[in-house]
């Protein structure tokens, strides 16, 4: 490990989670180093655009740098790049939006988002971060994750974002394994008080999970029945088809339709 490298890594996420702006001093008490080694690694971040101080405040905030790296992200994530002829169906077939994410430690990224065919504005949430416990997408990619990884999941810190979010080990281990068993997985008000998720695992070409297709929306709409059986068989098949896109082997995963 690069010292230098990593603590300017945890300065962009420092800025990132708990931004949006942040002085010297608060930054070093954060990371636990000298101020005018923060001083100097802000300084370099700065003049590469990935920081920007503001004149007012002489706080500083993620740069316009780092827009361009996300896109070149999305670009070359390949999950994305597949997904999203599959999403603009499922979002058809739902009448309901579709995301797509990938685990990212003990968050899920969202990479893509199909809006709802029919509605009111919406706001496109590509780049969202939810915690991983508190979304149908999070807990599909952890219930087919490797047992290692998901007990490490289940052994970190469980965020709290709403008073339905799940944050005790064992009834969450449980739900992971219904997800396993049934091949998807719910939300139900954990990230939003109102709104609801319906995803499903996505494979690739080795057999791992790579991330994770759900519908999201009103919880009255979604998992209420039928709607709730109809969406978990929508979302399944089009998990499946985008995994045999991403080359995965037939059977990757397994579960009843119910």
């Amino acid at each position: 490990m690069v010292q230098a490298v990593q603590r300017a890594v945890r300065i962009l996420r420092e800025l990132s989670v708990t931004g949006p702006r942040l002085g010297v001093t608060e930054l070093a008490e954060r990371l636990g180093v000298a101020k005018p080694t923060v001083h100097a690694l802000l300084r370099t971040l700065e003049a590469e655009g990935l920081v920007v101080q503001d004149r007012d405040s002489s706080k500083y905030q993620l740069g316009p740098y780092l827009v361009q790296l996300g896109n070149s992200y999305l670009d070359t994530q390949e999950l994305r790049s597949r997904a999203l002829t599959w999403a603009d169906l499922l979002a058809r077939r739902a009448g309901e939006a579709v995301w797509v994410a990938v685990p990212t430690g003990d968050r899920m990224l969202v990479v893509h988002h199909a809006f709802r065919p029919e509605g009111a504005v919406q706001i496109l949430e590509v780049g969202a971060s939810i915690p991983w416990n508190t979304c149908a997408l999070g807990k599909a990619v952890a219930a087919f994750a490797p047992e290692e990884e998901r007990e490490q999941l289940l052994s970190g810190e469980l965020t709290v974002l709403t008073g339905a979010s799940i944050t005790a080990r064992e009834p969450l281990a449980a739900e992971l394994a219904q997800v396993r068993a049934r091949g998807y997985a719910l939300e139900d008000q954990e990230s939003a008080i109102g709104d609801a998720g319906v995803a499903a695992p996505v494979f690739d070409r080795s057999g791992a999970v790579v991330g994770a297709i759900g519908v999201v929306g009103p919880v009255e709409r979604l998992l209420a029945e039928p709607a709730r059986q109809e969406l978990a068989v929508a979302v399944r098949e089009t998990a499946r088809n985008l995994s045999r896109d991403l080359g995965a082997p037939r059977g990757t995963s397994r579960g009843a339709t119910g």
